[in-house]
């Protein structure tokens, strides 16, 4: 009988002894949206007045200050129309007003919030987001897309486990409810670089982003740095006043992979990565340029620089996709060469010209020359 015992001791320590050489799983990262993130769960009709939130905790997992509204999309009072492409219901945020939740994070990682933003009176409407210990204010102005699905990205890199993330309207206008409207936030990690062996351009096929809207997309709008100082696009550079467009492969066409950018301010909208070469070698600079299959047409032309080399690879756009890929050798002056990228032209849409458009650009990557 104390055999038997001994046997099941010992079957028990190397089950338990098994159990702890497991390896430990990771959380997922957190790549969704927020809670009520949509608005589409709406307060109590007694905490209404009209469209008017009335009440600091009224708005289900936000907290508001000021006059905020909850707008159902469609036409408005006073001949105005609200468009809310992802869903029935966005917030309104009026002068000074401000919408806040908290998030619970990992202290130290870089996250990406993506939001859908529209002017809907003023044309110097602005939207300020802030993190303790960050803030950013983006210009809405510019319409890129006509149909209100201009949507953005800010990153910020979290300094404790529970971040308040605030929106807030800097903005006063003779109509205290004039504001942006504000009608999807999501919120993503950024996952860390990896390195494709051989290529010195990091995330040279823009697969590591922000978050995309499932349901509904246009591109999101990815700041200038002068306004994000941490970007949403690991590895890149937005160095011009207008941003870039990041586009996912399930509502846009891309040459390979996930997700491309599309330059859709001309020379206004310039993209750049600092890589590390070896003053006096020569390199190979390749990139593919298309078209989203999304209405862009005419002739597309992305301008590049490595270092003092410029190159221009042209493409003939009809609107439905096609990219081609080019190759060209330049020369190392330094150990630091900065690659830039840029649209020769402007475009719009054919059938949409209030829609801003250009050229799409992926698999960039720099090479040793043999």
């Amino acid at each position: 009988m104390s055999f038997v015992l001994s046997l099941c001791f010992v079957a028990l320590c190397s089950l338990c002894h098994g159990s702890q050489s497991l390896p430990a799983r990771r959380t997922p990262h957190l790549d969704a949206l927020l809670p009520n993130g949509n608005f589409e769960q709406t307060p109590n009709k007694s905490n209404m007045r009209k469209r008017q939130i009335i009440g600091k905790y009224s708005l289900p997992h936000w907290e508001i200050t000021g006059h905020v509204e909850l707008v159902s999309g469609g036409p408005q009072p006073g001949g105005f129309y609200f468009p809310v492409p992802r869903g029935i219901h966005a917030a309104r945020l009026g002068n000074l007003a401000s919408i806040s939740q908290y998030v619970r994070v990992k202290r130290g990682l870089v996250y990406s919030l993506t939001f859908g933003a529209t002017r809907t009176c003023a044309q110097d409407e602005n939207i300020r987001i802030s993190v303790p210990g960050q803030t950013n204010e983006l210009p809405i102005q510019t319409l890129f897309s006509t149909n209100g699905g201009d949507t953005y990205a800010w990153a910020f890199k979290a300094m404790s486990d529970l971040v308040k993330v605030t929106f807030h309207n800097p903005g006063v206008q003779e109509d205290p409810s004039c504001g942006p409207l504000i009608d999807a936030v999501a919120i993503k990690e950024i996952l860390p670089l990896r390195y494709t062996k051989g290529n010195l351009v990091k995330n040279g096929g823009f697969e590591i982003g922000p978050h995309v809207f499932s349901n509904f997309s246009t591109g999101i709008l990815i700041p200038a740095k002068i306004q994000d100082l941490i970007s949403p696009l690991p590895g890149w550079i937005v160095e011009s006043l207008k941003p870039v467009k990041y586009i996912d492969n399930r509502h846009f066409k891309v040459p390979s992979g996930l997700a491309a950018i599309e330059i859709v301010s001309g020379r206004e909208s310039a993209i750049a990565q600092i890589i590390r070469t070896v003053a006096g070698r020569n390199y190979i600079l390749s990139l593919t340029v298309g078209d989203a299959h999304n209405g862009c047409h005419g002739s597309m032309m992305v301008e590049a620089f490595a270092g003092k080399a410029a190159f221009k690879l042209k493409f003939e756009s009809n609107g439905k996709g096609a990219f081609k890929t080019g190759r060209f050798r330049f020369h190392a002056d330094s150990n630091r060469t900065r690659i830039t990228f840029y649209s020769g032209f402007y475009h719009t849409k054919l059938h949409d010209f209030g829609h801003l458009c250009g050229p799409v650009l992926d698999n960039v990557s720099v090479v040793l020359a043999n």
